[in-house]
C-alpha cells in the first residue's frame, strides 16, 4: 500500500513539474519572439540612421560645390540678382 502511494504522489509531482516545464517554455518563446521583434526595429532604425549619415557626409563633401551651394540658397528663398521671386498664395 505504501509503494503505491509513493508511485502516485511521484506521479503527481512529474506531472506538475511538467506542466511548469511546459508554461516556462512558451513564456520563454514569447519573449524570444519579443526580442526578435525588438531587434528587427533597431536593426531598421540602424539603418535609418546609416543613410541619415551618408546623405549629410555627402552634403559636407559637397558643401564647397557651387552647384549645391545655390540649390541650398534657393531652397530658403534666395534668389540672385535680377531674378524675381514669385510665392504662390493659393496653396
Amino acid at each position: 500500500m505504501r509503494l503505491r502511494r509513493t508511485g502516485i504522489l511521484t506521479k503527481v509531482v512529474i506531472v506538475v513539474l511538467l506542466v511548469y516545464l511546459a508554461t516556462s517554455l512558451l513564456d520563454l518563446r514569447g519573449q524570444i519572439q519579443n526580442t526578435k521583434e525588438q531587434q528587427q526595429t533597431v536593426s531598421q532604425q540602424v539603418e535609418d540612421q546609416r543613410l541619415a549619415n551618408q546623405e549629410l557626409q555627402e552634403a559636407i563633401d559637397n558643401s564647397d560645390d557651387p552647384e549645391t551651394l545655390e540649390r541650398v540658397a534657393r531652397e530658403r528663398g534666395y534668389v540672385k540678382q535680377g531674378e524675381t521671386l514669385y510665392s504662390d498664395v493659393a496653396g
